[in-house]
C-alpha cells in the first residue's frame, strides 16, 4: 500500500500525519481553520486519505504550524511513492475558481524546486498569513522531492485565489503518482 504515518515532534509544533495515495479517511486539525480547510481541499480533490493532527506555537503565529506541516507531508509523501517506480511521474492541471485561475505542473523527480507565482492583496485568510502559502508549498516540494509550479493567472479574492492553487496541486499530484505498473520512467532508469 502506497502510504506513510510520521510523527515530528520540536519545541515549536507536535505533528501527527498518516498519509494514503490509494484513498482513506480525511481529518484535518492544525489550529488553523483555513489551512485545514486548504488541506482538506488538497486531501479530497486527490483522493487521498489524509489525517493530520498539529499543536503548534500559534501564540506566536502560524508560520512554525504550517511549514512544519508541509515538512511532514512532503517526507510522508516521499515515503509513500517509494523509489518513484510505477507512477506517472507528471501531472499538470489548471483550476477555476470563480474569477481566479491557477495552474500546478509537477515532477516527482527527486530534484526538489519550486516556482511560485501568485500575489495575494490581503495578509490574512482568516487566521492564516497569506505569505505563508509559498512556505507551504516550499516544504512540501523540499521534502517531498518534487519540481513544483504553481503559477495563479489571474484573481481577485484572496480565498479563492489560494484555494485554486492548493485544488490544482492535488489534481497534479493525483495525475502524477497514478499507478502505471512500469518501470521509473526516466532515460537514465533511475531519478
Amino acid at each position: 500500500m502506497r502510504s506513510a504515518q510520521i510523527r515530528r515532534t520540536t519545541r515549536e509544533t507536535d505533528i501527527s500525519l498518516s498519509l494514503c495515495l490509494d484513498g482513506g479517511e480525511v481529518g484535518i486539525q492544525t489550529g488553523i481553520g483555513f489551512f485545514d480547510h486548504m488541506l482538506t481541499a488538497l486531501a479530497v480533490h486527490a483522493n487521498f486519505g489524509l489525517t493530520v493532527s498539529c499543536q503548534g506555537d500559534l501564540a506566536v503565529d502560524c508560520h512554525h504550524t504550517v511549514e512544519d506541516t508541509g515538512i511532514v507531508l512532503g517526507q510522508a509523501f516521499a515515503q509513500a511513492v517509494g523509489d518513484r517506480s510505477g507512477i506517472a511521474r507528471y501531472g499538470s492541471f489548471f483550476i477555476p475558481m470563480d474569477e481566479a485561475l491557477a495552474l500546478c505542473a509537477v515532477d516527482i523527480s527527486g530534484r526538489p524546486y519550486l516556482v511560485f507565482d501568485c500575489d495575494f492583496s490581503s495578509g490574512r485568510i482568516g487566521e492564516f498569513d497569506t505569505q505563508m502559502a509559498e512556505e507551504f508549498f516550499r516544504a512540501f516540494a523540499m521534502n517531498a522531492g518534487l519540481t513544483l509550479h504553481l503559477k495563479l493567472l489571474y484573481g481577485k479574492n484572496d480565498h479563492h485565489k489560494a484555494e485554486a492553487l492548493f485544488k490544482a496541486l492535488a489534481h497534479a499530484l493525483a495525475a502524477a503518482a497514478a499507478p502505471t505498473g512500469g518501470a521509473v520512467l526516466s532515460t537514465k532508469g533511475m531519478l
